[in-house]
């Protein structure tokens, strides 16, 4: 499979240069499959650029200075890359929070899978937070849904749903709640290494470091704001931190806002892409 690392969201918050977060990205991945393609997160979607209210809240939009760029979305990235929306077979969310699940929408062909108690608590929009961060309007429409119980066989010790249904063999929800009530990791086995997309598990690579780790002050602050379950959150993204230092060779972990996270994922899949074409030329063309 290959797997390509797409920013579909460009956040530049009040306050953030200040708070050590001048520029926030929205870290979501393209799997080529024999199947087709899987997304995992959408990011913001077309009708969110064009006409962001009311589909957004106004507490988002003047908060996070969303910088609404048509190029940004998934589905102009997915035709860049040559594939036509309808390619796109399924969607693997980690939640459905408005940055995350605003693309749905632009691949009607697609099935979106989330873990239960997420689409239960975007369903019934309980408190302040709940009712601007879930925005029914972005995937009101769907008509193909798969929701889980994270009570597989456990994936390097987290809860996990190994079997998606109809989805290829390679992909993995991990339950990562704390962010929000269903709040879940994706992982994708990427050759001889997983990837795990965690989500908002975290927001700064700096936090898995194992020796001081840390997270900038307003990265810190928005976490605090959107969490549903502060310890939960925080006992999450120790057993992240463990578990990457401690499995460094066959796991890769990142997450959805660290835009310098990104674009270094970005460059190795680049330079991947390339010792493979490389690979591929006939041998009399090779120096």
């Amino acid at each position: 499979m290959r797997v390509h690392h797409l920013n579909c969201g460009t956040f530049r918050p009040v306050g953030g240069r200040a708070f050590g977060m001048p520029t926030l990205g929205c870290h979501c991945l393209l799997v080529e499959t024999p199947a087709g393609l899987v997304l995992v997160d959408t990011g913001l979607g077309r009708e969110d650029v064009e006409r962001p209210r009311p589909r957004l809240s106004r507490l988002f939009l003047a908060l996070g200075r969303i910088q609404f760029d048509p190029r940004d979305t998934a589905v102009e990235q997915v035709r860049d890359l040559g594939f036509k929306p309808a390619d796109v077979r399924h969607i693997l969310l980690t939640h459905l929070d408005f940055d995350h699940a605003g693309g749905i929408t632009d691949f009607p062909a697609a099935t979106v899978h989330v873990l239960a108690d997420e689409a239960a608590a975007a369903k019934h929009r309980h408190g302040f937070i709940a009712r601007r961060r879930y925005r029914p309007a972005q995937w009101r429409a769907v008509a193909k849904w798969q929701e889980y119980q994270p009570d597989g066989e456990p994936w390097f010790g987290f809860p996990a749903v190994r079997a998606l249904r109809g989805v290829p063999p390679g992909f993995v929800m991990v339950a990562l709640a704390g962010h929000s009530a269903g709040h879940g990791g994706v992982a994708v086995r990427d050759g001889t290494r997983w990837l795990l997309h965690a989500g908002d598990a975290y927001f700064d690579q700096a936090e898995l470091r194992r020796e001081a780790p840390r997270c900038p002050a307003g990265l810190a602050a928005t976490q605090w704001l959107m969490q549903t379950a502060g310890r939960a959150r925080r006992d999450n993204r120790a057993r992240l931190r463990e578990l990457a230092a401690a499995s460094a060779d066959t796991l890769a972990i990142i997450c959805s806002h660290d835009l310098n996270e990104l674009r270094n994922r970005q460059r190795a899949a680049e330079l991947r892409q390339r010792a493979l074409a490389a690979l591929d030329e006939p041998a009399a063309r090779r120096p």
